[in-house]
């Protein structure tokens, strides 16, 4: 007789589940219009996130502050927003055409509006992802502001320690501190959140803006100061979302309006029904690829090709890229900057204006097709948006009353990812996209292959990868899991089962493009959350990230051609 054995649930487990009631409860929290992220209706998320204890987040469930995770999210907020008793999303509701003043934050192109002295308003144009993106970054930075009015409250009245007072005296002064007084209040300040004197100096840098030298300071004392007044006084912090947000969410009409944009342009330029090759990737590495060896032919006889790349990247380097640029609109690339919401600009590349032989691809002049292909390459999408935008692309057109189909001979793919084997600025071939959360799986016939982009000096993986809901929820137990189970990840992401959910419904079901379009996927290492110090908020790429970038950008266009 045997007895079943009793299976305790591992910490994977106890994480996948945990990641399923945030997704759960984030949309019921939508549906109902508002919560109180401290209250009782923010109960699960708060929990959940802290059984869950995100790489991006750090020590979140340790009782010392997060010094990397808030810098990382903080980035991606708006400015002021720990001031806020009210943060509202909204959906696009004609404030561009207010006296507000857009808020764009530092790393997240979304507009923000600071409505008054308590409430910011977030405007939400790219689909449920940036919902979640936003949501869980808020849970962090209450969660992170409790921590804070335990270390300062003394009783239940409100009273406070020293340290808060010379922290609170800091911050409301007037006059620029000199470098004795921000010393004083970093001691202070290191005391209130559980940290050393050299932890809270070593970061305080990058906290800095240029209008507030002293953010650092001001994102602590303000976001204490509105835990204190939750505890004390029961004044909670809300979150709303507008009805006009709700009623719109999931119904295309940002992609749809990017879409009509496109097709407009390539109808007026006459260019509708060319074939097509759709690339999603930067502003820059395909311009910069096709267009620098004729632009900057004298750099290019004391530099390599990606010695010159590298210095594009540059910051600094803003007149070399104008030279770019300037050649590339001369020789037939049209811009799209985008106006319909979704935050994705579009550049087109006529290749009929264009002498590929120029370049240094080693591309002949006749194996361009005769029927001079286009170019087509569109900014990154965010999480679910990579399904609206190319879903409604891929629609045909309806030109005097007919449907034009678009003549797509390839969609190509390229990202930064989270990779579970090697280091950031490492390459990986997905063979297929496993989304999160659930059983669907994508396979694919992958045109890249690991061969095409090895012997360049970087780590070439191939394999599965997953597509995650959100980076701000990775979770090294699950990762792992992923990796060392037959499932085979090698790395994740966010848009990859989103694109090909799209382009398997245009290609094999709906049929409005090419049965047999050719797909690529390659991504390049910004992270890689299985290592300490090795995760997103442990920093950028720098321009370690230059070259697989490139590396991938030409073998598409070498394979585009060819």
């Amino acid at each position: 007789m045997s007895s079943k054995k009793h299976h305790e649930r591992t910490r994977a487990q106890e994480s996948s589940n945990a990641i399923e009631r945030m997704y759960i409860t984030m949309r019921h929290l939508f549906n109902r219009g508002f919560y109180k992220p401290m209250g009782v209706s923010g109960e699960t998320l708060r929990e959940a996130l802290l059984l869950l204890r995100p790489e991006i987040y750090g020590s979140i469930g340790d009782e010392k502050a997060e010094l990397e995770g808030l810098l990382y999210v903080i980035d991606r907020l708006p400015q002021g927003i720990e001031e806020c008793m009210f943060i509202n999303l909204t959906s696009d509701e004609g404030y561009a055409n207010s006296h507000f003043k857009p808020i764009i934050p530092l790393k997240r192109r979304r507009n923000c509006y600071r409505i008054d002295d308590e409430q910011m308003n977030i405007e939400i144009t790219r689909g449920r992802s940036e919902i979640y993106d936003i949501l869980t970054h808020l849970t962090f930075l209450f969660v992170e502001s409790h921590k804070i009015s335990k270390r300062v409250l003394i009783d239940e009245k409100g009273s406070t320690t020293r340290d808060w007072e010379k922290l609170e005296k800091a911050v409301l002064s007037q006059k620029k501190l000199t470098q004795n007084e921000r010393e004083v209040a970093i001691t202070h300040t290191a005391n209130i959140l559980g940290r050393t004197f050299e932890e809270l100096s070593l970061v305080y840098n990058q906290f800095e803006t240029t209008n507030k030298p002293e953010r650092l300071l001001h994102i602590v004392y303000w976001l204490g100061k509105l835990a204190i007044e939750e505890v004390v006084s029961n004044n909670k912090r809300t979150v709303t979302f507008s009805p006009v947000l709700r009623e719109r969410l999931g119904h295309h009409i940002h992609g749809e309006i990017w879409s009509d944009n496109i097709k407009n342009t390539l109808l007026k330029h006459q260019l509708l029904e060319r074939p097509i090759h759709i690339i999603s990737a930067n502003m820059h590495s395909v311009m910069n690829t096709i267009f620098s060896p004729i632009a900057l032919k004298n750099l290019l006889s004391k530099k390599t090709i990606f010695q010159v790349y590298e210095e594009l990247s540059k910051p600094d380097n803003e007149l070399l890229r104008n030279k770019v640029t300037k050649v590339a609109l001369e020789k037939g690339m049209i811009y799209i900057p985008d106006t319909s919401g979704t935050n994705i600009d579009v550049q087109i590349f006529d290749t009929k204006q264009l002498d590929i032989s120029l370049n240094d691809l080693d591309i002949k002049k006749d194996t361009v097709s005769s029927e001079n292909p286009i170019i087509f390459v569109m900014d990154y999408a965010f999480g679910e948006q990579a399904y609206e935008t190319i879903d409604e692309l891929l629609k045909p057109f309806q030109v005097n009353s007919k449907g034009v189909y678009l003549n797509v001979e390839s969609i190509s793919i390229m990202g930064k990812a989270g990779i579970l084997e090697g280091g950031k600025g490492d390459i990986m071939i997905p063979s297929a996209h496993i989304f999160e959360g659930t059983a669907d799986n994508y396979p694919f016939h992958n045109e890249l292959s690991k061969a095409d982009l090895e012997g360049n000096g970087i780590n070439v993986y191939e394999g599965n990868m997953i597509t995650v809901l959100g980076t701000s929820l990775q979770n090294k137990d699950i990762l792992k899991f992923f990796h060392n189970s037959t499932w085979n990840v090698i790395g994740l992401e966010m848009e990859g089962a989103h694109y090909q959910k799209a382009i398997q419904a245009a290609s094999k079901v709906r049929k409005t493009i090419n049965p047999n379009v050719k797909v690529r996927y390659a991504y390049y290492a910004s992270d890689n959350p299985l290592e300490t110090g090795s995760t997103l908020a442990s920093g950028g790429l720098g321009t370690s990230g230059v070259k697989p970038t490139y590396l991938i950008t030409r073998k598409i266009i070498q394979q585009i051609f060819n």
